[in-house]
This record gives structure tokens, sequence and C-alpha cells, in this order.
């Protein structure tokens, strides 16, 4: 009987008292996004020997029994940044090659180009990215001639900022065997002169004319590569990313990383193709690896090009080229097939729209694919950059995910300008019209298009204006969102467009403590400040793994 008595009153202590949390950072000024999507500010964050976060304190709740406490020193504590658009590994390897995306002229990325050259006689090919005709104000794409009188003894293959034209020199066009006979592939289109021989520049899917030939980096160079990837994510702050157009020698990078335990940034990898897809995760998307850190749940369709290189498919012709509407790179049916073979094995879609023609046929494709695939698909487009204010009802007919990147608008909005003309303009980067119709915002940089950084994003966000304070009271500002649309943008709404809600993004039970403590409150701070937020400590899954420089 006293046993009885000794193991009842023993079981009742245990549901009365409180676990012994492991770990309390305490002495902060936090700041969250809840399953409400509400702000919520708190002092104190729990989180327990998994690495997953037990509670939130407010300023005078009883403060738990812990095996460690940590003083955040008033500092202030938010969710780490997700980037729901990056090219995992691309940022790496732009950071290991030429990188001209500071250039302002032709002159300037000529001089650049020679020099990186002659800094390294021994690479075979010289390599790059970041090149931007608009920006330089040349008025045209640059030639292979230009190229050559700078790098003549070695191929030249540079890729544009947007990732959808590439530029070669003499050398690489011969190397690839490309002439005047050779024809514009579907989607893709050779820049020529008078007499049909390519001048240097190829887009969209022409840059495989070329790109073929290029020798593929060894492992060693991938592993090197995506090391570098993740010191830039963490440097900016970014704890997780959705990796677009993940090819089967990245998922297993990434596999590499995880198995020796240097995977650290939590990656929602999005497969470039069903030969990817279907070799890494079967039947269905793949379960969550290395606790939470990476998964395959879905796969990047692309249906057009770009603003910059006139690829991007538009209703009507370019305002500074009627004669191009841009290059569709799927018909409608191919469009619909593959999204409908993505959906028949739950995968999700992430499709490549950025002209309103590309948008209003996805948008079409969403509308009847939703009456045969029921359930919560999270149908997403990639960048929704010029929309058709008519065909804007239909994201939020069916919660369409628009994954946006803030710091296009910055970027690109005077070349949009010349692209559209003043008339056009009205769908362009449409963020809270996005939102007053039902539809759902996840934002992210399309680094390494545009810099990895977060914070660079949520000033834009609510600004419209760039580091320079440009345009005086923000481009076509009644697209601005607030501060706290922002903050979810790039943390809880990012983690629900790629299915890691419950997992991490919000700081709440049971999510990963993935956090940042830094030296400025994003709903209080300027755009400015927000711009020149400095990041003190990265932690992911309750490790530090990154502190103030």
């Amino acid at each position: 009987m006293l046993r009885l008595c000794l193991a009842a009153l023993a079981a009742s202590t245990a549901l009365v008292s409180p676990a012994l949390a492991d770990t309390l950072v305490d002495n902060v000024d936090g700041v969250t996004i809840d399953e409400q999507g509400k702000v919520r500010r708190f002092t104190g964050l729990v989180f327990d020997d998994d690495g997953k976060v037990v509670t939130l304190l407010a300023r005078g709740d009883e403060r738990p029994r812990v095996d460690y406490r940590l003083n955040g020193e008033g500092r202030v504590l938010i969710p780490g940044m997700i980037d729901a658009h990056v090219h995992v590994m691309d940022i790496g390897f732009a950071a290991l090659t030429l990188d001209l995306s500071d250039t302002t002229s032709l002159e300037d990325a000529l001089a650049k180009i020679k020099s990186f050259a002659e800094e390294n006689p021994g690479r075979p090919w010289i390599l790059g990215r970041g090149w931007n005709q608009e920006k330089w104000g040349l008025g045209r794409f640059p030639t292979a001639t230009e190229l050559d009188a700078v790098v003549s003894d070695r191929p030249v293959w540079l890729e544009r900022a947007d990732n959808h034209a590439n530029w070669a020199n003499t050398l690489a066009i011969q190397t690839a065997g490309v002439t005047a006979k050779t024809p514009d592939p579907a989607g893709g289109k050779v820049i020529r002169d008078a007499k049909g021989n390519p001048t240097g520049v190829f887009v969209d899917n022409a840059i495989a004319l070329v790109g073929k030939v290029v020798p593929p980096p060894r492992p060693e160079d991938r592993d090197l590569a995506f090391a570098k990837a993740q010191e830039v994510l963490l440097a900016k702050g970014v704890t997780a990313v959705a990796d677009m157009g993940t090819e089967m020698a990245d998922w297993t990078t990434f596999r590499r990383a995880g198995d020796s335990g240097r995977l650290q940034v939590r990656i929602m990898a999005y497969a470039d193709g069903f030969e990817t897809l279907e070799t890494v995760a079967g039947a269905g998307p793949t379960m969550w690896l290395y606790d939470d850190r990476l998964r395959m749940g879905g796969i990047k369709l692309y249906l057009d090009g770009a603003l910059g290189s006139r690829g991007a498919s538009l209703k009507a012709p370019y305002h500074d080229d009627p004669g191009a509407k841009g290059l569709p790179l799927l018909t409608p049916a191919q469009l619909r097939n593959l999204m409908s073979r993505a959906a028949m094995d739950n995968f999700q879609t992430a499709v490549h729209a950025i002209g309103d023609a590309a948008n209003a046929e996805v948008l079409t494709a969403i509308e009847e694919l939703s009456e045969s695939y029921d359930g919560d698909r999270r149908w997403r487009i990639e960048h929704a950059q010029i929309v058709d204010p008519a065909d804007l009802p239909l994201l939020g007919k069916h919660g369409v995910i628009a994954s946006m990147q803030p710091l296009h608008q910055t970027s690109d909005r005077l070349m949009a300008e010349a692209r559209l003309g003043p008339d056009r303009l009205e769908g362009a980067y449409p963020w809270r019209s996005v939102m007053k119709v039902g539809g759902r915002l996840a934002f992210g940089s399309d680094a390494p298009v545009e810099p990895a950084d977060p914070f660079a994003g949520m000033a834009a966000a609510i600004s419209r204006t760039d580091a320079n304070g440009e345009p005086f009271g923000g481009w076509f500002p009644q697209e601005t969102v607030n501060r706290e649309t922002a903050l979810a943008g790039f943390t809880s709404d990012a983690a629900f467009a790629g299915f890691a809600e419950g997992r991490f993004g919000r700081l709440i039970p049971g999510e990963r403590a993935d956090f940042l403590l830094v030296d400025n409150d994003p709903l209080l701070a300027s755009p400015d400040e927000i711009r020149q937020t400095k990041i003190i400590e990265v932690w992911i899954g309750g490790v530090k793994v990154r502190g103030a420089e």
C-alpha cells in the first residue's frame, strides 16, 4: 500500500513539475511572428538539448531552472532569417570566381576581366558572373570581340547578373562549335550580326550551346564552394534557404556536408528537373534529414526568362524593342503536363514567371489543375515581377505563394520602366496587391543575382527605395508592405512556403531554436538602420555557429 501511495505521489509530481530545461537565453529584446501571424515580444527564450524551443518568457515570468543561462545583455533577438529563393552553389562559385557585379561600365568590366586573367594564369577557362549592360548604360549587349581584346588565349564564359544570359569570347564560341549555321534552340536566342554569326551573348536556353563544353567542377571544388556559400549566408544572418534548381551534383554535395557534420544552413531543395527529383526523392518528397537541415520537396520549372535580357514573356511587345515579346520556355501543354506530373506525387511546384504573359499562363494552369488536385498544394510562382492587375485575383483564389525578391525592384526599376513603358507598370513588383487579393508572400534574394541580405530586402520592402534612398518617397509606394509583413516574409512566411512551418521560422515551442542577436529591432528601425543591421550572433538548433567578428 505504501509503495502504491509513493508511486502515485511520484506520478502526480511528474505531472505538475516542469521539466528541467537546458538553456535559457535571458535579458533579450525578443520579437517573433507567432502561430496566428501576430508579433510576439519576449525577454527570454528557453530551448532543450535537442535544440528546440521550449517556451518564450515575458518580463515578470518566473524563470525556470536550467542547466545553462546566457545573458543577452538587452540585445534584440529575432528568428534566423530564411531566404525563400537562392541558388546555393552559385553563391559559392560566384565568391570563388570573377565577380563583375560591382562594375559600372564596359571599360570597368574589361579591366577587371583582364586583371583576373593575369592573376590566374593556371585557370583553363575564365569563369565569372554579374555583368549587366543596363547598369553600364551600354544600350546593347557586349561582344566577343570586346572580350578578345583583353583575353584571347583562353575561353571566357561570363554569366549575366540575372542568370539568363552569358557572354563568351571568340575562343569559347569556337570551342563549342557554334557558328552562323547553328540554329537557336527553342526558348533560347543567340545574339548575331547581320550575317548570322554569333556576336558573343547567348540568352536563356541558348546558354547550353557553350555551357556544355565548360569543364564541370570536381567534387572537391563543389565542397569548397558550398563551404563558401554557407559562410556568405551565415554572415548575413540567413539560417535557412529554398534552393531553386538543385542539381544532382548539388544534392550530393549537401549530403556529403550533412554526413560529415558540415551542414549548418537548412536547405529546402527544389529539383532542377524530374530526373533529379525522381533519383533523389522517388515517389514523393524526401523526409527531413540531419535534424531538419535538408529536404527535397518540389521542383523548379522555368516558364520565361528575365526582363534584362528581354526574355520575360510579355502580353504586349517590349516598349524599347517592339519586335520582341520575350522567350516562352514551355508551351501551355508542357507546363500543365509538368505541373500535373509533380502534383500526382505530392511534389510542390515552383514556377519561374517574370513577365505578365508568363504569370497569366501559370495562374491559368493553377486554376485548371486545382480542379484535379485538391489539398494543400501551395503552388509557388518565383519572382512574379510583372502581373497584369486583371490576373491578380487568381493568386488569392488558390492561395498562391508569390515568392518575390524585394531587391529586384530597387535594382531593376529603371530597366523595368524602359522595358515596359510608363503605362504598364501598375502590376510591377506588386507586393501589397498580392496580399490584398489573398495571395501569400515569401521574400528572398535570388542570390547571387542580388546579395543574400535579408535586412536590405526588408528595408526595400517597407520603403520601395534603394540604399541611397532613391527615389524619394518610394517607387510606386502603394505597393510597400509594413514591417511585420516584411519580417514574416523572411521568417515564418518563407518557412510556410517550403512546408517547413512547425520545424523552424517562428521560435514557437517545438520548433528549432534558430535565432539571431542583432543591434536593431526591424519593427522599430528606419529603412536605413535596417540595412545597417549588425549580426552579433547566429544560432542554429540551439548551437552558436557564428559570433561577432
